[in-house]
């Protein structure tokens, strides 16, 4: 046999299965016996949805797979882990210590790119009423992905009650205006956005006084926001995040009209005068075209209740986001204009907002990874 050669003694057991495992245990076999490894968030195999990077053998039998994720903010990732585990072991008994590693690809529709937006996904924001914690949610949602290692911008569409410059420590900035050059070496300008804990944030708060009121009619509105999209320079982001004002109306059509959103969060408290709001947005949402990612149930708790929003989103169809809590740390960071340290290690919230951008951003992956690419027709 291949084992045994003329002239030569026969190799003891040992040596065979040793011989054996050199044979069996390599790169390709690791990928191979993985690929139909489902992911547990998507419900797809690994290999379907590309996840596979690259696998190395090393001494003592050991192997090290390397698995990119659709989004740095990928909930509980150790059910990955036992689950590659178990299936090299099954399939390849003789493997040693597996060492799983994790890298991120943000998937995106790339959707603003024919107003000049280098952004994967845009995010929007918004309740059927106001007073609910939409800005906050906003805010979180921006600085929780960021403190996962992704690129966000944050947009403050709420033209009527810009409170994100506030929410974020800079009130009183001014937005500088730079010159850029295109292609063709033509000069245009762009404003540069104000940075905040390395979120890029423009707002309609930037260019009026505290004191005075926007009185603006749909058109100009219209304007603003096209204004803040295409002629701000927010370089590539993974995720930019739009705090849409409170209700139903035109912010909602020019963003259907100028992008294509990833989707919309709609925020929401416990008690059935706010769910019966929600309903409204989520209805908007859906005549717009816009999908709807999630229900987010804010100041959750004693007070308003607990639990009302899970129940509309089953009722909906729509997936639930989590709840945020009545947490008084909440307000106080908000107030102090320090949001992002609601992401402290020591921060009573920090859970519950992470768990909130975590089911956001898995829900941007699986919409995007579900949705069947389009044929694309050449012309001759």
């Amino acid at each position: 046999n291949s084992f045994d050669r003329p002239g030569q003694t026969g190799c003891g057991k040992a040596e065979r299965v040793e011989i054996m495992a050199e044979q069996t245990l390599t790169e390709s076999a690791v990928l191979d016996c993985l690929r139909d490894v489902r992911d547990p968030e998507i419900g797809r195999t690994l290999g379907e949805l590309n996840m596979l990077k690259r696998a190395t053998v090393g001494p003592e039998a050991s192997a090290s797979v390397e698995v990119e994720l659709p989004t740095p903010a990928y909930p509980n990732r150790g059910r990955i882990v036992e689950s590659v585990k178990t299936a090299l072991s099954a399939a390849l008994p003789q493997v040693g210590k597996v060492d799983v590693t994790f890298s991120s690809d943000v998937k995106g529709k790339n959707a603003g790119g024919a107003i000049g937006l280098k952004v994967r996904n845009i995010i929007a924001v918004g309740s059927g009423k106001g007073g609910v914690g939409k800005s906050t949610v906003a805010a979180c949602l921006a600085f929780g992905l960021k403190s996962y290692g992704a690129s966000v911008g944050l947009m403050d569409a709420d033209v009527y009650g810009p409170s994100i410059p506030h929410m974020l420590g800079v009130e009183g900035a001014r937005p500088a205006a730079v010159e850029m050059k295109n292609a063709s070496g033509q000069t245009f300008q762009r404003i540069e956005p104000v940075e905040s804990g390395g979120v890029k944030v423009i707002s309609m708060g930037f260019f009026v006084e505290p004191d005075k009121a926007v009185v603006w009619r749909g058109p100009m509105l219209h304007r603003a926001i096209t204004q803040f999209l295409s002629q701000t320079d927010w370089g590539e982001l993974d995720y930019l995040v739009i705090d849409m004002p409170p209700g139903t109306g035109d912010v909602s059509l020019t963003l259907s009209q100028t992008v294509g959103l990833a989707g919309a969060v709609v925020v929401c408290t416990p008690q059935q005068v706010a769910l019966l709001d929600a309903v409204k947005a989520i209805s908007m949402f859906r005549q717009v075209n816009i999908p709807v990612l999630g229900i987010v149930e804010n100041m959750s708790g004693d007070i308003f209740g607990r639990g009302g929003a899970k129940k509309k989103a089953e009722e909906l169809g729509v997936p639930f986001l989590g709840e945020v809590p009545i947490e008084a740390a909440i307000r106080v960071k908000g107030d102090e204009g320090a949001i992002a340290d609601l992401f402290a290690d020591d921060s009573p919230a920090r859970a519950p907002l992470r768990h909130v951008c975590e089911r956001t951003a898995i829900e941007i992956a699986r919409q995007f990874l579900e949705t069947p690419t389009m044929p694309s027709l050449e012309i001759l």
